[in-house]
């Protein structure tokens, strides 16, 4: 898990400092992870979650849990608040994983057949209930896409504008992007990564998912005539992106991807940030592809060694994610793959370098890890188990040499 959380940090590193994503060359693989990244690193923290607490053998919460989650998420809402205030241009996450942090911590005292169940209907539910309730906070045409800063903390119009940008309709809104959360955890609960054949049931699934999110689209927006009635919305609603090459994708960008509500024929699309439940299904199944591809190669002895240094970024997601905000903010490199390489590259070599010097003194922890595992230890009752990091793993200094 650690490494597949990896390769959605690098991949968002391709999504904001990578070139376009064209599907050309070497530029295919700009496009497998265009849109994917954050919904896979969110699935993950599902999932990690959901194993800190007992996986498929569920354990009773323990003493200063909540306490845990609720210094955790601030934390993780301060970072967040504090990038977004360094204009970087990207679309921070982390205040929204205080969210998702904050909502799950309930929803994993459920019983595993409720829990599934509500990861089932979630990818359909959550991105209709934002369709319905957008033009009732005015985003029938536009205004999705956004994410809060500081003002969210210094007046109450502000907090009242940042808390419904978090549920509704910022970047990763919870209504859309909780889903991931949710199929996470229901899959820790159902299925042991550990055991013989979770590999192969994990690709398996990935690739039936991904196939029907996005067959189904393809379906439905060309046989079924769903483009004929967008290209209608786009007319009636949307009248500066008529003349565009693509009328649909001009409207889909000019809101970071989230679909307005002015037809309900958006909710068949399956392009990147679309927050549609084609596009959920398809980002499952990605995930869960990454997951399993993973899992195979860390049963292999030779790609066990090489996946190594890739597992320690994923021991350091936060730390990395939050590094690579303020590098872009800092230097502005120019969009390549040159700028990527270099990203990637030092994000690597640093974390290797971190992990050795650190070894033995403290679990495999990047600094920002290390602080928030402080800060929760500091509320968190003497003889209690280690809480769940920012990622929503459980961490022990054995687990955390290995990928």
């Amino acid at each position: 898990m650690d490494a597949a959380r990896a390769v959605a940090v690098l991949a968002m590193f391709a999504a904001h400092i990578g070139p376009p994503a064209r599907p050309e060359g070497a530029g295919h693989l700009i496009v497998a992870f265009d849109g994917r990244a954050p919904a896979i690193f969110t699935l993950i923290a599902g999932l990690s979650l959901s194993l800190s607490r007992g996986g498929t053998r569920p354990r009773p919460p323990e003493r200063g849990t909540r306490r845990g989650t609720l210094v955790r998420c601030a934390v993780l809402a301060a970072l967040g608040l504090a990038l977004a205030e360094l204009r970087s241009g990207i679309a921070v996450i982390l205040t929204f994983f205080a969210v998702y942090f904050l909502a799950a911590e309930p929803l994993a005292r459920l019983r595993t057949r409720t829990l599934v169940v509500l990861a089932a209907l979630s990818p359909v539910v959550g991105p209709v209930l934002s369709y319905v309730l957008g033009p009732y906070f005015g985003h029938r045409v536009s205004g999705r896409g956004r994410y809060p800063g500081f003002d969210a903390v210094t007046s109450l119009p502000g907090f009242g504008d940042a808390l419904e940008t978090l549920l509704l309709s910022g970047a990763y809104p919870w209504l859309t992007y909780f889903p991931y959360v949710l199929v996470g955890m229901a899959l820790g609960r159902v299925m042991d990564p550990s055991r013989p054949g979770s590999a192969g049931r994990l690709i398996g699934w990935g690739a039936l998912a991904t196939a029907a999110g996005h067959g189904l689209s393809a379906l439905a927006l060309g046989p079924g005539g769903g483009r004929e009635a967008l290209l209608r919305a786009v007319a009636e609603s949307h009248p500066a992106a008529v003349n565009a090459p693509d009328p649909v994708q001009a409207v889909l960008a000019s809101q970071a991807g989230a679909i307005p509500s002015t037809s309900w024929a958006w909710l068949l699309v399956d392009g990147p940030y679309s927050q549609t439940p084609l596009e959920t299904v398809a980002n499952i199944g990605a995930g869960l592809l990454l997951l399993g591809l993973a899992v195979a190669a860390a049963r292999s002895g030779l790609l066990r060694a090489l996946m190594r240094p890739l597992a320690t970024v994923g021991t350091m997601g936060l730390s990395v994610y939050a590094v690579h905000v303020l590098a872009r903010a800092e230097l502005r490199p120019q969009h390549g793959w040159g700028a990527l390489s270099a990203f990637c590259l030092v994000s690597l070599v640093a974390c290797v370098l971190w992990a050795r010097a650190f070894r033995g003194t403290q679990p495999g922890r990047g600094p920002l890890e290390w602080l928030l595992h402080v800060l929760v230890r500091a509320v968190t009752p003497k003889g209690a188990a280690a809480p769940a990091d920012s990622t929503g793993a459980q961490r022990s200094p054995r687990e955390a040499t290995g990928p």
